[in-house]
């Protein structure tokens, strides 16, 4: 993470989303005693829909991570800018992505009406969406400018042509090492041994993961369930049985 790369910019979004989802669910579960509920609803959630339950106040939680996860990216330099922005980019993914969650009231399940509250998602959610904002990560180009204070290092789009980053991009400035190859300077394990897709055209396939030096196959025996049943009243018994898999790994 020395270096201002896309592997920093995803552990920095990723790590300050995870600060503001933590904080966010903390209130919400009541286990923090200087939050709660949000309560600032605007309008019913809908017809027949009621506010209800304990919405999640990520306006707080986000507040929380910025002075925590920024406490120290007050300097004038690229890479105290680049930390900032990525840092935004992930709490904004939590605010992004806030949605209802309802649930029925009424005899016999008729649902009369519906109790509404806003909830995260899943944190499994923003880690994907983070992993394609990895992907996507814009480069960037470090610009000097002379201010009251001194110098000052700002970021600018190295590609004129491509579409420039928005607060909810990921952003870099230095090219990522070689990760093909085992290198305890930069923690790189390698990818050899590592299993691979044969049928992926993506990072996870063999041709891209193993970095060209092709791939070894065998096969397993796995043990599984099978041939479930379900006895009423109330267990399920399920047979054993022995499949087959292909698996490939990296040379």
């Amino acid at each position: 993470l020395d270096k201002a790369t896309r592997e920093s910019a995803f552990v920095h979004a990723i790590a300050s989303a995870g600060v503001a989802f933590a904080v966010t669910r903390s209130c919400a579960e009541g286990t923090s005693t200087i939050c709660g509920c949000d309560s600032h609803h605007k309008g019913p959630p809908g017809d027949g829909w009621k506010w209800g339950g304990c919405s999640e106040d990520a306006d707080f939680g986000v507040l929380v991570s910025r002075e925590f996860a920024d406490a120290r990216e007050n300097r004038p330099d690229a890479r105290s800018a680049m930390n900032r922005h990525n840092n935004e980019a992930g709490r904004t993914t939590i605010l992004d992505h806030m949605h209802l969650k309802c649930k029925c009231h009424g005899l016999s399940g008729s649902c009369e009406v519906k109790t509404c509250w806003w909830a995260q998602p899943d944190f499994r959610a923003i880690g994907d969406y983070l992993k394609d904002k990895y992907d996507s990560a814009s480069e960037m180009v470090v610009e000097k400018h002379r201010e009251s204070r001194g110098w000052v290092e700002t970021l600018r789009a190295k590609y004129a042509l491509f579409k420039p980053p928005t607060e909810r991009d990921l952003v870099y400035y230095e090219n990522s090492p070689n990760f093909c190859e085992p290198n305890p300077e930069t923690g790189s394990f390698g990818t050899r041994d590592r299993t691979c897709n044969v049928t992926s055209h993506g990072i996870d396939g063999c041709d891209l993961l193993c970095c060209g030096r092709g791939h070894n196959t065998r096969t397993e025996k796995r043990k599984e369930k099978c041939h479930c049943i379900f006895h009423w009243c109330c267990y399920v018994s399920c047979q054993e049985c022995v499949r087959i898999y292909d698996v490939h790994t990296c040379k």
